[in-house]
Parts: C-alpha cells; structure tokens; sequence
C-alpha cells in the first residue's frame, strides 16, 4: 500500500482546485455563448447573399441576447424566404414553435446587411423566444411584450436614440388608442378574432401598454427592484417551458420580482373595453 504523504495530499487538493476551477471557467464559457442559427433554404442564396444574412441574423441574436439574457435553447431554427422584389426589407416574419423554436423569415434578398439590421421585425420575433406560447385569446400578451421588447432591443444595441424610442412607443399606442373606438369589445374578445377584424392596432399595443404599466410599475418598487427585462433573464434560468397559460406566466413574473403587479394588471387588462392612458412624459422616464 503507498504511503500518503502531506506533500503528496496538497499535490491532490492542488490539482482537485485547479480541475475545479478549469471546470468552472469551462461552463462560464458554455454559458457566455449565443444562440446559433440553424438555417432552411441557405443554399437557394448566392455566396454574397448568404453572408449578408449571417450579418444580420448573428447581430440580432447577439443584441436580444444582450438585452434579454441568455437563451434557453441553443440554437434557432431560421426558415428563410427570400423574396425577389419586396417594398420593405422584411415585409413579414412569424415563430416557430416545436422541441426548439424558430423563426420563419420573408424579406428582400437584396437588401444591405445595414438596412435589414435596422428593420424591427426580427428583433420582434426573437423576444418570442422569451415566453411560451400562449392560449390564441391571449396574444395580446405574447405580442404586446414582443412589440415593447424589440424597442428595448434596439435601443440597447444603439440602433435607436432614447428619443426614437419614446417616438415609436408613443406613436403606437396612439394608434392603439385611435382603433379602440371602432373596435372597443372585450380585449380578450378582440384577440380571439383579430384577423378577421383587423384589429392588430388594439390588440399589440394594449398589450404593449401592459407592459409599459407593469415597467412603471416594476420601477416604482424600492426592493427588490427589476426590469421586465431582467425578469425575463431569470424566468429563462428559473422556470421557462413550452406550454404554458398566460395566467401562470404572470405567476412566475410576480415570483420573480416579489409582487403582485402582472397578475393584478392581467385580471385588469384581459377584458378591457377602453384603450390604457399612459403619457409620452412616462415613456421617456422609464427605466428597462
């Protein structure tokens, strides 16, 4: 049997150390590293092309990852529809949602990396990502949170100025505002056949107006004090699934931050007639 030695017991705990902390250091990378697109239709892009989208694919994945914490899942399904002739950059964009979601994409396939980075759309569909998918009749939560988020997104990575950001909430919830007069039944309603009234004016930015209340809200509290966005970082560690009803994704952001404030403002908002008074003066002081 050999014999242990002191020198040779402080060998041992030296190299336990240092295994445990390479092991560390080894799952601080893992952890530091973004989503990776999984691209369909790659091949029916030209070389050119097809490095314009990495370009603009990776920079949003970097910047909602920045601004929204880390990804659960590890890669992105990115379905790609390139268009020949397109208005806009991206004319149209949806989730995908199975055992790893993704996002289906339709846009210019000439647009400049530049102006494809500057379009909204896909920032909107990655903060998707964030929550599972929900009951039809309460999309107005899963768009309203993706709506507000694509602005934090991108005044974040510094594609809009604070100003920019205010002008767009604002302006779209004026527009919110203006369509709920001729469409004013029940929120929850409104969601269920919001296609066949074309009523997604109501429907995402009353659903972005809860969340600019719960944001004033969140930032009102003394301790402990959260961002939706930072909230969303932790639901992603703590508690993120695939299915789940929208009732108890606000449970899990009232755990979170230790209030009551998404569920009470759910119970208020769901079967709201009228369109949420909230003032430009309170979108620029928000804190996210």
């Amino acid at each position: 049997m050999p014999i242990t030695t002191r020198a040779s017991l402080l060998k041992t705990r030296h190299i336990t150390h240092l295994l445990t902390l390479c092991a560390f250091v080894f799952l601080l990378m893992k952890e530091a590293q973004p989503a990776e697109a999984h691209y369909i239709n790659f091949a029916e892009l030209s070389k050119a092309q097809q490095a314009t989208v990495n370009t603009w694919v990776n920079h949003a994945i970097h910047a909602t990852e920045h601004a929204l914490g880390q990804l659960k899942q590890s890669h992105i399904i990115i379905e790609l529809n390139p268009k020949y002739f397109t208005l806009e950059s991206v004319p149209w964009a949806s989730v995908i949602r199975g055992d790893q979601d993704g996002v289906e994409l339709h846009f210019n396939r000439y647009a400049s990396a530049a102006t494809l980075i500057q379009d909204w759309t896909l920032y909107h569909e990655l903060a998707h990502l964030y929550h599972p998918l929900f009951n039809y009749k309460d999309f107005w939560v899963s768009e309203g949170l993706a709506t507000y988020l694509q602005n934090v997104i991108m005044f974040n990575a510094g594609l809009i100025s604070r100003a920019e950001f205010t002008h767009r909430l604002w302006s779209g919830l004026q527009r919110g505002k203006l369509q709920t007069r001729s469409i004013n039944n029940k929120l929850y309603a409104v969601t269920e056949n919001m296609w066949s009234l074309k009523a997604q004016q109501r429907v995402y930015w009353t659903g972005a107006a809860f969340f600019i209340e719960a944001e004033i809200a969140l930032n009102s509290q003394r301790s402990p004090r959260y961002t939706v966005s930072e909230l969303l970082k932790q639901y992603q560690k703590c508690c993120r699934s695939q299915n789940m009803q929208a009732k108890a994704f606000m449970s899990e952001l009232d755990k979170i931050s230790q209030t009551a404030i998404f569920s009470n403002l759910y119970q208020k908002y769901k079967a709201r007639t009228d369109f949420p008074t909230i003032t430009k003066e309170q979108i620029s002081q928000l804190h996210f």
